[in-house]
């Protein structure tokens, strides 16, 4: 799964804090634990911050914590979080230089969508939750 690693470091950090939802967690733990960088943690963990997913608290004891129950969390709620795409890329409306370029670069991008969507509806099948059997 390290294709995305943004999408990796946020569901393996929401599966752990699933296991201990009441228990805050520092950057620099999260870091330590997962092998990056804390400001590479907050970044991530901020999307999913402003998505409603985790909240945070400043100062000596603050930290990360799950904003959510881990079963009312799905990965796709994750995904969506992170505001990236897996499948579909680019517009549709690029200009091309033939009708023919044109009309295969629209179907071809509606194929990616399509598959875009399906890919989160199966993610939001899933909640952090089940993750560990949690």
């Amino acid at each position: 799964m390290k294709r995305n690693s943004r999408l990796s470091l946020a569901l393996h950090t929401l599966s752990h804090m699933a296991a201990d939802p009441d228990r805050i967690r520092t950057s620099a733990d999260i870091a330590d634990h997962a092998g990056t960088n804390p400001v590479v943690v907050r970044r991530v963990l901020g999307s999913l911050r402003k998505a409603g997913l985790l909240t945070s608290e400043k100062g000596h004891s603050g930290g990360w914590r799950l904003a959510r129950k881990p079963r009312d969390i799905t990965l796709a709620d994750v995904y969506l979080a992170l505001d990236e795409r897996l499948v579909a890329a680019g517009e549709a409306n690029e200009p091309a230089s033939c009708s023919v370029e044109h009309a295969l670069h629209r179907r071809v991008f509606n194929v990616l969508e399509e598959v875009e969507q399906s890919l989160v509806d199966k993610l939001g099948e899933t909640s952090i939750s089940e993750i560990h059997g949690v």
